[in-house]
């Protein structure tokens, strides 16, 4: 009898547990959009929140007593068979000014495949500084075999980026989404 308690006790405990990790499940999507909109973090979604201070921003005076020297970084995730890189490596630009910038991007196998480009920054500080105004990262790429493109990124840096911050890098890592896409056709 004391063994048949202690079973139903494991089975309503795992029970429990299954349903909150279910539940995290579905509540980690808009917890994490809030965290990244909060912190500024993977903004690579356009929204309306983010382009109205960007067409506010395009009106403001250029600094052109400062300098910021801004680094791209291109790489593939898990071997992805992509060639990927960006056109150039640095560029100095001066806060207020839009930049435009290309990334290259080849599909090397023999088939079909779309791409997602996840962008991280450091240093974390210059993140809310930092606007994208056209990104090839705010959709997913789709390229057939052995095609390639340049894909641009417009982006500027706002006057109030800290002082302290003379180099920003921009990373970007390409993730496979082929089989996400083929799943919604």
């Amino acid at each position: 009898m004391a063994e048949q308690k202690s079973h139903r006790k494991i089975f309503i405990i795992g029970g429990i547990v299954a349903a909150l990790m279910f539940l995290f499940c579905f509540a980690i999507v808009p917890f994490y959009g809030l965290i990244c909109k909060m912190t500024g973090v993977n903004t690579s979604v356009p929204s309306a929140e983010l382009v109205q201070p960007l067409a506010a921003n395009s009106k403001t005076v250029v600094d052109l007593s400062r300098d910021v020297t801004v680094q791209f970084v291109a790489t593939n995730h898990m071997g992805l068979p992509w060639d990927f890189y960006p056109r150039v490596k640095s560029i100095r630009v001066h806060p207020g000014e839009n930049t435009k910038v290309y990334f290259y991007a080849k599909n090397t196998t023999a088939k079909r495949m779309s791409v997602q480009a996840i962008p991280s920054m450091t240093p974390t500080d210059s993140l809310g500084h930092f606007h994208k105004i056209e990104c090839f990262c705010f959709r997913q790429q789709v390229l057939n075999a052995h095609e390639s493109k340049e894909m641009p990124l417009i982006f500027n840096i706002d006057k109030d980026l800290p002082k302290d911050i003379h180099v920003v890098t921009l990373a970007y890592t390409l993730f496979d989404t082929t089989q996400i896409e083929k799943r919604k056709s």
